[in-house]
Formats: structure tokens, C-alpha cells, sequence
């Protein structure tokens, strides 16, 4: 054992995604769906990302015949790749290294470093997520690159691994894997190891019959031995115990079902080799099925392969002479019994391709040909019934020696006992002095060690491999199609799933409507299609791209396929003038590339076609077939339900995304104070509720505020619109910073409580609203910062020097608790420093504390001379993931100052005739500014001003003008009373001045100070 302890960085978001793994957050959206499903298998078989026990097992070997047709492959691959610096391990189907070629020194000694060399173990449960362990537990290709690898230590690595099956068997025999350093991997690797892992399997099935030749040779062998050796533990050697039998019943149900095998090798406990022969027998009507023998190597003749405490097939005294004989294999052999003994035969449980011989008492003659019950039986052959075995059925003769036995009448068939494959007990022999046949697979097969193991139709093991694939690529379907709510994602793998192992083209074919998430409507002949998804084994198929718009014209079958919402097979295209229709020249050139098949199939869900998924065949030599269509329907079936709730989940996405920008902030606020930049991201989950905002107040002041809703979804997004809404009417009030806050957490109470707006007449608003907030304004003219905040992270403050404070600032309760007053904090900003307001999604997840994302925003905020902008990217870039997991919202603002050049102000005592000398000094300093257009207008509102503060409030009165966006003027005194608009009645003899105000002025009203009040207003400059 060795023990590993590495650690690596990685990049993009699959880091902090196996953080919150980890830490049983989920991370669904971040990570690929089989990556995550091994992540997890990973974590039942406890394995620690730091630490692995990488167990090493010496002198590792495959078998000799898989290692004959492995080993051209291996040195074709290696030469191939000699220039890219990749490894290719070749692994046992228990994930232990064999083998490892290729590579430069530098990539060894990195792959030495991590123990992926041969003899160490790579399966799944020992180093986690890789190449060779997770295609093992996949049973499929696989890709895995950088922090995809479970394992801290394989992070720096890119790998590709596809299993090698038996393709007789279908038994995974080994694992193919090419890896390389993370950056020179691709996901083509995945291409070139299931193409050398094809190329092996074909060659595995061209040995074949090299194999049954020289395992014919030990069969003929076995016939020869000597018996009357025996056991330690004093039995025969040939007699077969419970495993024994268990084995070669096992081995022969696989050689059924094999389509091309004939023979296969067993080894048994105490040094004994059994061979197995599979061919065809025929009945007594001229039925024809599949028996399976077998000779023992090593012992004397078998007492019986019958199922475990049963008696022998044949009977000591019958087995001197018995045997089974036959000619050539392609001619079948007719079997006859010997005798009447009427001993039965249990057969398979229904629906099993092969039957098992059950033995008639030990010394008893040979058993008749005797249906089980179930499968299909010879015609005139009774179903076995319960009770008494039937009376024995005649069989052709076989040739000299042969015998037959009458028989009753047979008895048909019924519902109950339904027909079944015949099973063989038993054969007579030919004349000692018959000539034999030539030698082949068919040829004699004398001998006591002979035995019948099991028998089933012709044709199954073609039909189980079918089979067996087609569950295997169904079952694949499932797992690897609609991994996410994406539409083009989805197509691509229905694709992926479906090239090479099923057609070698495929193509998706979606209207625009379902990319954007819509209905498509009705889709018929001459609809605009998009070609979304194509998959190919190669590129010279001459099809459509992927993002070509397709119009299939009325006679192809894609446009008769949608318009009659079927599926359409076409087995030779050539032969389908409709489909050369649709664009002659170019078809003409598909053809001629060796597409020769077609099966287009439209995707419906839900009662809505959705698009049309065409099927190619060309390098596969057998054309599509009526099992086919329906195989291509399955699949279509299931990528339907999967592409339609990605539409689905795009309209309501959408939906919901049009919702939160329309409450968003549009544009840049106009003001001055500020040169003010933003970011908004929303969470892989959908849409939240941060938001933010740049306000302009009075007196060229400006607020800026930061919140953020508990929740994601239409309810959060909708909570937002409101309290940001909320805000901007408070800060037309002038509202100090705490008193804003008090006003808005007594709004979220009454949301709580139901007060608020409901969804709909009947129904209130449903969940609790949590919320937070930062709201700071910034005076110009003063430089001063008051900042408060209810339970919001702080903000930070970034010098001109590069100097990053985070500001004290007490922490008040969220939003909506109430009964807990707001503090505030006033700062002194130096010009050009910038204030950082962000909200928690930015420096917190489920992995990461708080603690840790502020020192990192420390980090990245300490750079002096840098303009917002440039400050929210590196924000962004240093501290969030690709999609983050909660919503985030920045705003950076750099602050300006209002210079003495652009300020004006004057102390008045509480004189009525000061008046006058006010209306002078305006309109000598609107002269300065060079805005005397405005001094008559500027001129009668300061003095309608002054006059109202010297004759209705008290304390010291001050006039200030200021020169910004807008000529604002402001009168301010020490009175609370604020003065209202009203209209005069013609008897009066006052109340009209401040209706001459605001008459002659853009904006104006009033803001209430520590000191007293503000009456202020706004004129738009020339």
C-alpha cells in the first residue's frame, strides 16, 4: 500500500463544486451528471479526495487470446499518438493496470508519481472518479478532465476510457485508457479508445474459430482418456458436485446464446477441463433446436449433468455404448431413444432461451425426446403435465443401428401446458464399423464423458445478443439523455447516445419556437426547421450542419413522418426517390458516401410534436429493420419527455428572467456625485432577489443601495420590484438612512403578515419575506459618506492609495424582524476612493466562509488608479465561479467633489431687510458663472425663500447655491415646520410665493437635517 496526499488547483467552477460536494451541498447544475453520479459512488465507498490506498498486486496478466488480438491494436494506438505525449494503459475488468505504453518521461514520471502504472489498482472504488474505474462502473466511454477526477491527486490530468467486451459473451474483459496532462486533453480521445476498443472486439471475434478448432481437439481428447482416477476426498473425478454443475450450466446458457460459438473451455476444481459443443438437433416432425454437450478432461465418465441431486443422464450400464452421432454441422442431427422408458424432462422457467436436462434414475434407459413446459414443441409433440411422465415419441432414425418406438397418437397443445423446445436425454449409437464423416465441429461425438447440459431454438443467441445490446443502449438512454434543462444539450445526447452503436448518423431537427421555449405549433410539410443536433462516426456524410435552417418538401419522409405523426423506415434509400427530392445534388453525394438506410421518427411529447430525429445507416452493413423502428421509437420516446421539459423550463425561465430585468435598474442614474459601475449575475437556480440602485437626491447628493432577498423565483424577483420601488419613494422624501430602513423593514413586516400586495383577489402573499439592505448616501460638496445597514455584509472602502478598509458598521436586524432602530456611520471620503457595496453571494457559500471571501475581496480591491469598471471584473473574475449558486449584485462607486468654483453659500442673520442684499449677491454670483439667464428666475425664488425662513422659523438662515447638473438653490434654517403648497384664494393677501416657486423652478421640496430644515430647488441650466 502507498499512500497519496496531493493537492491541486484547478480552473472554472468544478473546484468550488467538489468543495460543496463534500460538504453535502448539491451541485447538480455545476457538474455533468455521470461525473457526479461517480463523485457519489465515491463518497458511499468512503474514499478521503486527499488520501488514497493504492493497493499494488505483481505480475498482472490477460489472457493469452486477449492479449493475440490486443496487442496490433496497442502498438497501431501507440504509433498513432507517439507525437502528442499520451499514455495508453491497458487494465483487467477489475481496473488493475497490465500494461502502459506510450507517453514522454516527463508524463511517467508524473503517472509513476500517482500510481497509475501497471500493477496498480485504478478501479473506481480505490481512486476515485478516472478513466479506467468509472468506465468499469459505467460500462461505457467515459471522459473525465481535471477536477472531474475525484481524487485530489489526478487533477492535473485529462483521461478517456472505454471497457472491451467478449462480443460473443458480452462479458467486459478489460479497459482501454489513453491520459495525457489536463491541458492537452479533449474530449476526441473519447473517439480514438472506442474505436481501438471496437477494433480489439473484432478482432476477438475473428479468433474464434481458431479457438473452437483446437478446443474440438480437447473434446475429441477427452473421449480418449483412460478413466479410474480418483479424488482426495475419495470421490470419481468425473462426478460433478452443486458449483460444478452450477458452472457449466451457466457456461452453456452463454454458449446458446451465442450466435457464432460453438465450443467453449471450463475449468473445474482438481485439475479438470470441460469442453463444451453447441449444435443443432432435429425432432421427430423435422423441428430443429440447439444442444449443448460436454466431455470431461482429466476423469472418468460423468455419472450425470443433471440439475444437483439428481441422477446421471445415462446409466452405468447404458454408457458404455452411448453417444451422439452426426454429420457435418450443417447438417442437424434427428435423435431417437432406445427404449420405452418414459422418464420426463424439466425444462427452463418460461421465457429463458435454453432448458435444463433434468436425469431420469440411475441404470434406467435412456429417456425419450420429452417437451418442457414452456417455449414452442415439435407439432404432435404433447406438453409435459404434471404426474406420470407420457409414453415416449418416435424420432426419425439416424442411420445404421438407429431405433424407433411406437407411440400413442400425440395429444395437441393447450393454453395450460403451452409448447416448449424438445430436450435430447439420450442417443443410440451407429454401428461399430460405420464410416465416419469428415472431422469437423459436427463430427463424432462418442464417448461416456458426453453429456447433455442444455438445449434451446435456433436463432436465440443472435436474438440475445440483439438483445442484450438493445437493453444495454435503453438503458444508456436513460442515464446519459436529459442530464439538463437544456434543449440543444439534450439533442446532442440523444445523439451521442445513439452514433455507432445504433445508426451512424443522427440527426435532431427542432422549429425555433422550442429553442426560445414556445409552443411550435402545428409541423407539417415545408416547416422551417433547425438543424440543432448531428452526430457522426464521420464527416463525409454530406448532411445538413448543425445551425442549418432545413425545409423538408412534402415527399421526403421527414415531411410525410410529421405530417402523419409516424415513424417512417426507409431500408434502402436509394430506392427513395422522395428523399433525393428534397436537394438531388446533395443526397446524390450522401449516397455515394455509403448511406444505404433510414429511419426518421418525430419527436412528440405530451401530444405536441416537437421536431423529427432522422436515423442513418452506412457503414453498419445490415439495413434498418421493422426491430429497429421500434428500437429508434423508444429512444425518440424518451429524448421527447426530456427536450420538452427543457422547452418548458425555458419559458419559465425566461418568463421569469423578463420579469427581474424589467425591475432592475435600465441605464445610469444622471448625477454627478458619483462615477458608479454594477454587476448582476443570477443564480444557475434560476432568478433571485438582489438588486441595486443609484439614486439622485437633492442637493447634488446621491444614494446608493445593495439588497438582497431571501429565495429564488418568481416570489423573490417579485419582493424585489417591490422594496426597490419602495426605496425610490422614500428617497423622495429625503429620508435620513436610518429612518429609510425603518420604513422598509415596516414594510416587509406588513408583506409578512399578508398586508401586502396578493398574487391574486383570493390569495395573499404566500412564504415569509427575508431581505436585507445597505443604503448609503454620499454628499459632494462635504465629501461626507452616512452609511446603515440591516443585516448586510459590510462594505468596503478603497483609498486613492490602494489602502481597503471595510467599514465598521453596526449590523441591524434584517428586514421585517422590527423593533430593533438602525445606526448609522458617517464617513469622510477622500475624492476618487471608491465604495464597495456587494451582496453575500459574492464572498459566501455553502463551502466557503465569509471570513475567507473578504480577505480574498481585500486582495482584489487593493490596487490604486483603477476605474470601476475595471474593479467589477476583477471582482468577478477572482472571486466567483462560472455560475454562481447564488445571485449576486456589485456596484462600485468612485466619489467626486463639488470644488469651491462650483459652491456658493451665505450666513444671513434674521432680518427682513437682508432680503435684498440676498437677491444681489445671487445675481452677482450667477454673473461669475456666467448663467444670467437665469438671475431673475434664481433671484425671485431665493428671495421668496429667504423671506419665508426669516418670517416663519427661527434659528440661523443660510443660502447656498451650487452649480452641477442643475443650478440648485437652498435656503436652510432651524426650524422643523415644513412649509406646504396650497392655492390662494383671491382674498388673500399671502400663500402665493411658494406656488411662484414651484411654478418657476424644475423640481424643488424639502429635506430635514439634525439642525432644523432644507428648502431646496432645481433649475435646469441653459
Amino acid at each position: 500500500m502507498i499512500v497519496l496526499s496531493v493537492a491541486w488547483d484547478d480552473i472554472g467552477g468544478l473546484v468550488d463544486a467538489h468543495e460543496r460536494f463534500l460538504a453535502g451541498a448539491r451541485v447538480e447544475a455545476d457538474v455533468r451528471g455521470s461525473v457526479l453520479e461517480s463523485w457519489k459512488r465515491c463518497r458511499t465507498a468512503g474514499l478521503q479526495p486527499n488520501q488514497l490506498l493504492v493497493p499494488y498486486a505483481p505480475d498482472l496478466t490477460l489472457e493469452d487470446g486477449f492479449l493475440t488480438a490486443a496487442d496490433p491494436v496497442l502498438r497501431e494506438l501507440a504509433a498513432s499518438l507517439a507525437e502528442v505525449g499520451m499514455a495508453i494503459a491497458l487494465c483487467d475488468a477489475r481496473g488493475r493496470m497490465i500494461r502502459r505504453l506510450g507517453a514522454d518521461l516527463r508524463l511517467l514520471d508524473r503517472l509513476d508519481a500517482v500510481s497509475f502504472a501497471p500493477g496498480f489498482d485504478a478501479s473506481e472504488a480505490v481512486v476515485g472518479t478516472n478513466g479506467v474505474g468509472t468506465a468499469l462502473a459505467e460500462r461505457g466511454p467515459v471522459y473525465v478532465v481535471g477536477r472531474e477526477h475525484f481524487a485530489d491527486c489526478l487533477s492535473p490530468f485529462a483521461c478517456a476510457g472505454a471497457p472491451v467486451r467478449n462480443p460473443l459473451s458480452g462479458r467486459i474483459e478489460a479497459v482501454l485508457d489513453l491520459t495525457c496532462l489536463r491541458d492537452d486533453g479533449d474530449p476526441a480521445m473519447v473517439r480514438l479508445v472506442r474505436e481501438a476498443a471496437h477494433r480489439i472486439e473484432a478482432r476477438i471475434l475473428e479468433q474464434a474459430t481458431e479457438r473452437e478448432r483446437a478446443l474440438l481437439a480437447a473434446y475429441r481428447r477427452a473421449g480418449q482418456e483412460p478413466a479410474g482416477r480418483r479424488q482426495p476426498d475419495g470421490r470419481e473425478g468425473g462426478e460433478l458436485g452443486r458449483i460444478d454443475l452450477a458452472v457449466l450450466r451457466e457456461r452453456a446458457e452463454e454458449l446458446i446464446a451465442s450466435p457464432t460459438r460453438t465450443l467453449d473451455e471450463v475449468a473445474l476444481p482438481g485439475g479438470r477441463v470441460a469442453t463444451l459443443l453447441r449444435r443443432q438437433v432435429m425432432g421427430a416432425a423435422g423441428e430443429s433446436g440447439v444442444a449443448v454437450e460436454a466431455r470431461i478432461l482429466g476423469g472418468p465418465r460423468v455419472r450425470g449433468l443433471g440439475r444437483p441431486g439428481t441422477a446421471p443422464v445415462v446409466g452405468e450400464e447404458a454408457a458404455a455404448g452411448a453417444g451422439l452421432s452426426g454429420g457435418p454441422a450443417s447438417a442437424p442431427v434427428s435423435v431417437t431413444p432406445p427404449g420405452p422408458a418414459p422418464a420426463a424432462v424439466a425444462a427452463a422457467p418460461s421465457g429463458s432461451a435454453s432448458s435444463a436436462v433434468a436425469p431420469a434414475p440411475s441404470g434406467s434407459a435412456p429417456a425419450a425426446v420429452v417437451p418442457g413446459p414452456s417455449g414452442l414443441a415439435p407439432a404432435g409433440v404433447p406438453s409435459a403435465p404434471s404426474g406420470p411422465a407420457p409414453a415416449a415419441v418416435a424420432a426419425a432414425p439416424v442411420g445404421p443401428g438407429s431405433a424407433a418406438v411406437d407411440t400413442p397418437p400425440p395429444a395437441p397443445a393447450s393454453a395450460a401446458h403451452p409448447a416448449t423446445p424438445f430436450v435430447v436425454r439420450a442417443v443410440v449409437p451407429p454401428p461399430p464399423h460405420a464410416p465416419q464423416p469428415p472431422e469437423t465441429v459436427g463430427d463424432v461425438l462418442g464417448g461416456d464423458e458426453s453429456r447433455l447440459l442444455l438445449v434451446g431454438e435456433p436463432g436465440v443467441g443472435r436474438l440475445a445478443v440483439l438483445a442484450r445490446r438493445r437493453l444495454e443502449l435503453l438503458h444508456d438512454a436513460g442515464v446519459r439523455i436529459g442530464t439538463t434543462l437544456d434543449v440543444t444539450r439534450t439533442a446532442e445526447e440523444l445523439t451521442e447516445v445513439s452514433v455507432a452503436r445504433f445508426a451512424d448518423f443522427v440527426a435532431v431537427d427542432l422549429p425555433d419556437a422550442v429553442l426560445r421555449g414556445e409552443e411550435p405549433g402545428p409541423l407539417g410539410p415545408e416547416t422551417p426547421l433547425r438543424r440543432v443536433a448531428l452526430g457522426a462516426v464521420h464527416e463525409d456524410s454530406h448532411l445538413w450542419g448543425v445551425g442549418d435552417s432545413v425545409q423538408y418538401v412534402a415527399t421526403t419522409p421527414q415531411a410525410r413522418g410529421l405530417e402523419a405523426r409516424r415513424s417512417v423506415l426507409e431500408p434502402v434509400l436509394a430506392e427513395a426517390g422522395g428523399w433525393r427530392a428534397q436537394d438531388p445534388a446533395r443526397l446524390e453525394r450522401t449516397l455515394d458516401a455509403g448511406v444505404h438506410s433510414l429511419i426518421t421518427v418525430p419527436l412528440r411529447a405530451r401530444g405536441t410534436t416537437l421536431g423529427v430525429v432522422s436515423f442513418y445507416r452506412s457503414e453498419k452493413p445490415a439495413p434498418f429493420e421493422e426491430d429497429d423502428l421500434s428500437l429508434a421509437q423508444e429512444l425518440v420516446g424518451r429524448a421527447a419527455i426530456c427536450i420538452d421539459n427543457a422547452r418548458r423550463y425555458t419559458r419559465e425561465h425566461n418568463t421569469a428572467l423578463a420579469l427581474q430585468r424589467s425591475l432592475l435598474p435600465k441605464g445610469r442614474a444622471e448625477q454627478n456625485a458619483v462615477e458608479a459601475a454594477y454587476r448582476y449575475l443570477p443564480a444557475q437556480a434560476g432568478v433571485g432577489g438582489d438588486w441595486f440602485d443609484v439614486i439622485p437626491l437633492s442637493g447634488a447628493r446621491v444614494a446608493l443601495v445593495v439588497g438582497d432577498v431571501v429565495g429564488h423565483g418568481l416570489h423573490a424577483a417579485a419582493t424585489m420590484g417591490r422594496l426597490r420601488t419602495a426605496v425610490h419613494n422614500f428617497c423622495s422624501l429625503d429620508l435620513p438612512p436610518d429612518d429609510l430602513l425603518t420604513h422598509l423593514d415596516d414594510l416587509v413586516g406588513r408583506l409578512d403578515r399578508g398586508e401586502g400586495w396578493a398574487v391574486d383577489s383570493n390569495q395573499a402573499d404566500s412564504g415569509i419575506v427575508g431581505a436585507t439592505c445597505l443604503y448609503a448616501v454620499y454628499d459632494p460638496v462635504s465629501r461626507r459618506c452616512t452609511l446603515t445597514r440591516a443585516g448586510h455584509p459590510l462594505p468596503a472602502v478603497v483609498a486613492p492609495d490602494g489602502t481597503v478598509e471595510f467599514v465598521d458598521l453596526p449590523s441591524g436586524p434584517p428586514l421585517g424582524l422590527g423593533g430593533m432602530p438602525f445606526e448609522t456611520v458617517e464617513l469622510e471620503l477622500a475624492e476618487g476612493s471608491q465604495l464597495v457595496l456587494y451582496t453575500d453571494g459574492l464572498v459566501e457559500d455553502r463551502v466557503r466562509d465569509i471570513d475567507d471571501g473578504l480577505d480574498r475581496l481585500r486582495t482584489v480591491l487593493a490596487v490604486s488608479g483603477r476605474a470601476p469598471e475595471d474593479t467589477c471584473e476583477a471582482v468577478l473574475d477572482a472571486l466567483l465561479p462560472a455560475r454562481p449558486a447564488d445571485d449576486v449584485a456589485l456596484l462600485v462607486a468612485r466619489t467626486h467633489v463639488l470644488g469651491p468654483d462650483q459652491v456658493a453659500q451665505w450666513d444671513l442673520p434674521s432680518d427682513p431687510a437682508v432680503v435684498s442684499r440676498a437677491r444681489t449677491m445671487v445675481t452677482a454670483q450667477l454673473a461669475a458663472w456666467g448663467l444670467d439667464d437665469l438671475a431673475f428666475t434664481t433671484e425671485l425664488v431665493a428671495s421668496e425663500l429667504v423671506t419665508n425662513a426669516i418670517r416663519h422659523a427661527t434659528g440661523p438662515v443660510q443660502l447656498r447655491l451650487l452649480r452641477d447638473r442643475a443650478l440648485i438653490c437652498e435656503v436652510s434654517d432651524g426650524s422643523a415646520t415644513s412649509p406646504r403648497l396650497r392655492r390662494a384664494r383671491n382674498e388673500d393677501e399671502g400663500g402665493r410665493g411658494l406656488f411662484l416657486v414651484a411654478q418657476l423652478t424644475e423640481r424643488w421640496g424639502t429635506r430635514y437635517t439634525p439642525e432644523g430644515k432644507v428648502i431646496w430647488t432645481e433649475q435646469p441650466l441653459p
